[in-house]
Formats: structure tokens, C-alpha cells, sequence
């Protein structure tokens, strides 16, 4: 009796995965990609003088509870993702990781091609692996878009009686932009994204979900450290930092969203005291695990050899 095609037919999760490639110009800009990052983060941590932390950070746990949530939800989001587009092991995690370290200390995007890399290498999938990427990071964007205008929406009536200049002109044809570049996504969704409906509508909600999360967890994070301020502050202040992570190609945001609070509300107060101290510890954060994913690769490469 003859097989029915369905049956000869394996399932998306069941084939083999291929043999991991090992072109000499994907591993040459691997090492590439990880020389540039270990001279990036040398250079700020000359730049940093990271003994300068001690004594000004908070010993609230609920602060390092909420930073440790923070710094981890954009990687845990993406495993998550990962996971069920190709079934990476949890051992994946690091290589997310390092992409967020390099989108933020050398460039943005350079981590996604660094995850290219390290899929390709692996195997995950049989076809390429930079349709997925692109698409992730396209609703990713997305997300961002959407939470950025919904609150701005909210801050705005804020921010003009706390501080009437505190957006520089031409913020409302900004606003403008990221809308329309969501309703052109939408209409060339079909030109545009390689992943069926369906995965594209989870990887937006996971991306959503995130981007609400962490705006939570930054709440947080400045309520423990100045428990006194208003509310309204917080909100101002979280629509300004959705704002600056829609920067194209911009390294090392957190820095940038800094000298914009400061700029907000007085580099002498609190507030900017906090901001300061806050991107100093993310790039401090960023520098522990950069150098420690470039140990563990150099000590990988030499069990291999």
C-alpha cells in the first residue's frame, strides 16, 4: 500500500538540520565583529572610570531587582521568539546577549548581523536565517512605534506645563513619521515580511509585551531610587526615553537619553544625578557581559583547537 505524501513528508520541527557553516568569510567577520566590540568596550572603560559607581549606587533591592529584569527582558524576549521560529537551545541566550551588547556599544544593527553569523554557523534552520531576522527586527521597531506614540499621547499635556520646551520643534512631524512608516509596514506587510501571519502577529505581541514591561520596570527602577518624585515626572521621562530608542544607528542610547533628561530637568538635580549614575551602570553592565561572552569565546576557541 502506497504512502500518502503528508506521511513521507517530515514536519517543520523534524527535519535535520544541516550541517553548521563554516565559510571562511562568515568566521573572518565574526572575528571581525568580536575585535571591534572588545576595542569599543576598552575604550569606554578608559573613558568611564567605573570606580566612580561606588558609593553613588542604590542599595534598594527592589532597584537591582527591577535593573536585573530590565537588562534582560530585550534578550529573554528574543530567546523566547527564537524559540519557537527554530527551537534554539538555552545556550543560544549568550549569543543574544552579545547581540545586545554590540547594537549598544558599536552600532546599531551590527548585533543582528552577529546573530546572523551565529545562526548560520549552527544550523538552526535550513533556509536562510536573515528573513526571520529582518522580520523580528521589523516588529520589534514596530512595537517600539506604537509604545512611543501611545505614550507621548500620554505625557504630552504633561510635559508642556512641567517644561514647555522640553520637546524640541518639529517633534509632531516625528510622530507623524513613525505612524506613517507603521501604516507602510502594514500595506507592504505582504512584500516586506518573509514569516507566515501567524508569526508575525506572536512576534508582535511578545515584542509589545516587552516594550511595556520595561517601560514598567524603568518606573520602578527611578521610583526606588527617588521615591519622592511625582508620578507625572516618571511618565515624562519614560515618553522621552521611547523617543531616543527610535534613534536609527545610534550606539550606546542609554548615554544619549541621559544627556536628554539632563537637558529636561537640570543636570544639578536628582533626577539627572540619577540618569548619569543610570548610564553609567548600563554601560558598566554592558562591559561585564561583553568581556565575559569574549572570555568564554576565547576559551571555547582554544578547546576547540
Amino acid at each position: 500500500m502506497a504512502s500518502s505524501p503528508s506521511a513521507l513528508t517530515p514536519s517543520l520541527g523534524t527535519l535535520a538540520r544541516p550541517e553548521p557553516a563554516r565559510l571562511p568569510w562568515q568566521r573572518l567577520l565574526a572575528i571581525l565583529l568580536s575585535l571591534a566590540l572588545l576595542t569599543s568596550l576598552g575604550m569606554v572603560l578608559r573613558e568611564q572610570g567605573l570606580a566612580r559607581l561606588r558609593g553613588a549606587l542604590p542599595t534598594s533591592i527592589i532597584f537591582w531587582l527591577a535593573f536585573g529584569a530590565y537588562y534582560l527582558a530585550l534578550p529573554t524576549s528574543e530567546w523566547i521568539i527564537y524559540r519557537r521560529l527554530w527551537q534554539i537551545p538555552g545556550s543560544a541566550f549568550a549569543a543574544l546577549l552579545r547581540k545586545l551588547v554590540s547594537n549598544e556599544m558599536l552600532l546599531g544593527y551590527s548585533g543582528e548581523l552577529s546573530f546572523y553569523l551565529y545562526a548560520r554557523r549552527k544550523g538552526f534552520v535550513a533556509a536562510s536565517p536573515f528573513g526571520a531576522i529582518k522580520d523580528v527586527s521589523i516588529m520589534s521597531a514596530m512595537a517600539g512605534n506604537i509604545a512611543t506614540l501611545t505614550m507621548v499621547a500620554l505625557a504630552w499635556p504633561i510635559s508642556r506645563h512641567w517644561q514647555p520646551t522640553a520637546l524640541p520643534s518639529g517633534s509632531s512631524e516625528s510622530f507623524l513619521l513613525l505612524l506613517a512608516a507603521c501604516a507602510l509596514l502594514l500595506v507592504l506587510r505582504r512584500k516586506i515580511f518573509s514569516l507566515p501571519p501567524v508569526q508575525l502577529r506572536f512576534i508582535g505581541a511578545v515584542h509589545l509585551a516587552r516594550v511595556s514591561f520595561t517601560t514598567l520596570l524603568l518606573g520602578i527602577i527611578w521610583t526606588a531610587a527617588l521615591p519622592t518624585v511625582p508620578v507625572t515626572t516618571w511618565i515624562a521621562l519614560a515618553a522621552l526615553h521611547l523617543v531616543v530608542t527610535r534613534l536609527p544607528l545610534v550606539p550606546n542610547k542609554d548615554i544619549v537619553f541621559a544627556g536628554a533628561a539632563m537637558w529636561m530637568v537640570g543636570a544639578e538635580t536628582s533626577i539627572g544625578t540619577l540618569m548619569a549614575l543610570l548610564a553609567s551602570l548600563l554601560v558598566a553592565t554592558h562591559l561585564i557581559v561583553g568581556l565575559s561572552i569574549l572570555l568564554g569565546d576565547l576559551v571555547g576557541a582554544s578547546d576547540a583547537s
